[in-house]
């Protein structure tokens, strides 16, 4: 089937996609938007996590023919052009990228926090980053991460 879906603001098309493939599959392979990361194929992790209009979802958990004629935004149009937005701006300055296999979920996830909430709480931020899990950090530099975002304004 084909399936015809916004990505990051283009329209896009992607051909002979099976039913039952998932989102994540069709951005990294068939679309080439490697971004979000393919780690547990079950929703658990939190590595692939994308909007689906602006709600974040787990990108391996949506069948690909769910998205026809949808709006997904994946943590490459977060930026804008070579700019960063402020949330992956401030995991860079704060050091909470180590093997960078959880980040873009954090990252899709904390950018949604922020767009909720202007200046959450550290439990408000626990809370929201509780879906996505980390093998490589103590997390104390991603809540560092997601505290300097807070302070730099606003998100896209």
């Amino acid at each position: 089937m084909r399936v015809n879906v916004t990505i990051n603001g283009e329209s896009r098309q992607a051909d002979d996609v099976w039913e039952g493939e998932s989102l994540l599959y069709v951005l990294r392979e068939r679309l080439g938007l490697p971004g979000s990361k393919n780690a547990c194929e079950q929703g658990e992790c939190g590595s692939c996590t994308v909007y689906l209009d602006d709600v974040p979802v787990c990108s391996c958990l949506v069948a690909a023919g769910q998205v026809e004629g949808r709006e997904v935004r994946t943590v490459e149009g977060l930026a804008e052009g070579d700019k960063l937005d402020r949330v992956q701006q401030s995991f860079v300055d704060a050091g909470a990228i180590q093997c960078g296999f959880c980040t873009p979920g954090l990252v899709v996830a904390a950018h949604d926090l922020l767009n909720r909430v202007e200046n959450p709480a550290d439990e408000e931020i626990r809370e929201a980053l509780a879906g996505n899990l980390c093998r490589c950090t103590g997390y104390e530099k991603i809540l560092d991460a997601v505290r300097l975002a807070a302070t730099r304004g606003e998100t896209a």
